[in-house]
């Protein structure tokens, strides 16, 4: 697996003389959600061309709201994301219609499909594998596709479970044209995180890895956000650094979770471990701002 492939990977001066300390950084996709896809006035020109665009799902929006925002991120230049949260799919039909106005109104290629959580569960589809045996992504034109992953474990499944939904899923991609990848949720322990990813091969799971982590935001907000989406060793880690007044003040820096990432992953060519994906609690602008300081992001 080369880690260097696409536009994912960006040249980046250490002291701003060109070709002097020439850095790789690992790229990064960003989420939003499908109101900041519609309306945000920032997002033109906000990020680099072709970046991936994640547009959330959290069961409010219609089909119809998801493909607009998907639309207009594709006419920004972007490679829009929309997820598909299985268990708040109603029924196949229902499905096979949302995939075929993302595809025919929005040109989507590229999506995210989640379980959604088990208490989320409003249709006729169980989990994720039985939402991709339709065969409904295949049929219209989907050509890359991200699945989800838990380095810290989830609250629906123990881990054995969690390791066997992702060998089913790695098998799926071998039988179909889909490019998948593993994209998991976000969090601050980034050794736990490096070892998880490296250590997929050894259950024979070879997708590549995009490793969720939060941009900068207040310490605050970060622990709402953290008990929502039920990491919590990133609970215990953030309640400790809201102990110091300094940091509290400071907010987070996500460059202490992120260098790490980066530096296990540029370190290793066989890494599963290919790019970085933020979720932008802070607010997209400001993530965007902390992307293109550190040189992820060349725009």
């Amino acid at each position: 697996m080369n880690i260097i492939h696409d536009a994912e990977r960006f040249e980046n001066s250490v002291d701003g003389q060109k070709g002097k300390h020439a850095m790789i950084k690992i790229g990064a996709s960003i989420e939003i959600s499908p109101k900041q896809a519609v309306e945000n006035e920032d997002l033109p020109g906000l990020f680099p061309s072709g970046t991936r665009v994640y547009i959330t799902d959290v069961g409010t929006d219609t089909a119809e709201t998801l493909t607009q925002g998907a639309k207009r991120v594709k006419d920004l230049g972007y490679t829009p994301v929309p997820h598909f949260a299985s268990r708040r799919l109603t029924t196949k039909e229902a499905l096979e219609d949302r995939i075929k106005m993302m595809v025919s109104e929005a040109g989507v290629t590229d999506v995210l499909v989640i379980g959604g959580g088990l208490e989320k569960e409003a249709g006729e589809f169980a989990s994720t594998m039985e939402v991709l045996e339709t065969g409904f992504f295949d049929k219209h034109g989907i050509t890359h596709m991200g699945v989800a992953g838990h380095p810290e474990g989830s609250p629906d499944f123990n881990d054995d479970v969690a390791i066997e939904a992702l060998k089913l899923k790695q098998a799926y991609s071998e039988r179909t044209d889909i490019d998948m990848r593993i994209v998991t949720q976000f969090g601050f322990a980034s050794d736990n995180f490096v070892k998880w990813a490296e250590g997929l091969s050894g259950h024979d799971i070879n997708l590549p890895v995009h490793l969720g982590v939060a941009g900068p935001a207040k310490l605050t907000t970060l622990v709402k956000f953290a008990a929502m989406c039920g990491v919590g060793n990133s609970i215990s880690f953030v309640k400790k650094r809201a102990a110091s007044v300094m940091t509290m003040v400071a907010g987070f820096d996500p460059n202490e979770i992120v260098d790490p990432i980066e530096k296990a992953a540029l370190s290793n060519p066989d890494s599963a471990i290919q790019q970085i994906h933020v979720f932008p609690f802070g607010g997209v602008k400001k993530s965007a701002e902390w992307l293109i300081e550190r040189g992820t992001w060349s725009v």
